[in-house]
């Protein structure tokens, strides 16, 4: 059984793969392609926010007593910072526009590196600690995709 930063830190990876291969189908020009991978690559932010949201935070803050406060009220904002940018890429490439939606990929990129710093050097880390004993019963809560 993976820790809680091998986990979501593998997830991470996994999310940024899918981000790529918007990157390459967009970079060409093919709209649906581009569409499709999108969608792909937003259900997987979204599973991974919901996860976060509804199982991980929720024991972290128990474990710690730190509701709505700390780490993991800085955590819930900045997701919902990035799905008001997915949102807006959703948008763009709704209207066939790649390049708006590369545009606003820019900056979602930015916010997911400096977010998956903070989770992968203070939250799991803290969740490894705190919550080894929980790991198990809080994996098997992953969304299946």
């Amino acid at each position: 059984m993976a820790t809680t930063s091998e986990f979501l830190g593998h997830d991470h990876a996994a999310c940024d793969t899918l981000w790529a291969d918007v990157e390459s189908s967009a970079d060409t020009g093919d709209v649906a392609e581009t569409r499709t991978r999108f969608a792909a690559f937003e259900r997987a932010m979204q599973r991974h926010f919901t996860f976060e949201e509804e199982s991980l935070f929720v024991a972290l803050d128990n474990a710690t007593g730190m509701h709505g406060v700390g780490p993991t009220a800085v955590m819930r904002m900045e997701h919902e910072q990035m799905r008001r940018v997915l949102h807006t890429m959703a948008g763009a490439l709704a209207s066939g526009d790649t390049q708006g939606l590369m545009d606003h990929g820019d900056t979602l990129l930015m916010l997911i590196q400096q977010h998956n710093m903070k989770e992968e050097h203070i939250v799991y880390p803290l969740a490894d600690a705190r919550l080894a004993g929980e790991w198990a019963a809080l994996q098997a809560k992953w969304p299946v995709a």
